[in-house]
């Protein structure tokens, strides 16, 4: 994996920094293309998705389908000619796959490239994507998670308590597994996220310091969870 401010690149791809999507060769010769996920940090949560009509060859630069989501509206698009051999049809009922898992059940469409060679042409192995993804991802604020959060809740000039009261509050609304990403300038928060998680068996996915203030993505206990580390463990750094 290539890790760029958080957002990782598998090494097993190919990339198109102009599309905003990964190519992944198969076994019969065919290529997966998906969206890479910095592109999914910055859409946030995926609300619909749809495919453009059939056609017999789209040409390099052609959409293959629309997704939306509450503060974006953006086409994917090929970046070689190719034929569309199959869509993933579930972005259609379950448009959320394109940020749970981007790399994978969230692919897109699974092409046959007019030249193979365009391949290499047109995309770039994961390394190379590095210094101008980091400024990419520098100038439009761009963070990624191991989950995107469905709410982000900023608590700024507030003691820990009344913090993790308010966390509690916004989980209790939620169901099972959902994700919130608290800010928060409180020195003392990553020890008492510890005994919080603790305490109520939440996970916390990740925990990031910038300027002073701190990111935790916490995650809902689910059935099954125990103690304060759930299925994706508890990540400090």
């Amino acid at each position: 994996m290539t890790d760029v401010h958080g957002c990782w690149l598998p090494d097993d791809r190919r990339y198109s920094l102009a599309h905003d999507v990964w190519l992944q060769a198969t076994a019969d010769g065919t290529v997966r293309l998906g969206l890479m996920s910095p592109l999914v940090a910055f859409m946030g949560i995926a609300t619909s998705f749809s495919f453009r009509p059939d056609e017999p060859v789209s040409e390099r630069g052609r959409s293959v389908g629309t997704v939306e989501s509450v503060r974006f509206t953006g086409a994917v698009r090929l970046p070689l000619a190719a034929r569309v051999i199959e869509r993933n049809g579930r972005l259609l009922s379950t448009p959320r796959l394109l940020n749970d898992d981007p790399y994978g059940e969230g692919w897109v469409v699974r092409i046959a490239p007019v030249s193979p060679s365009d391949v290499d042409r047109y995309t770039v192995p994961a390394e190379a994507t590095v210094a101008e993804l980091d400024e990419r991802i520098r100038r439009l604020g761009i963070r990624c998670w191991p989950r995107v959060p469905d709410v982000e809740l900023v608590e700024l000039g507030l003691e820990c308590s009344a913090i993790f009261a308010k966390l509690d509050d916004e989980l209790a609304r939620r169901p099972s597994g959902s994700a919130v990403l608290l800010v928060t300038d409180d020195p003392t928060s990553p020890i008492e996220m510890v005994r919080y998680t603790d305490r109520t068996g939440h996970a916390v996915l990740a925990h990031r310091t910038e300027d002073d203030r701190h990111y935790f993505l916490v995650r809902k206990r689910s059935e099954g969870d125990r103690g304060g580390v759930g299925t994706d463990g508890r990540r400090f750094g």
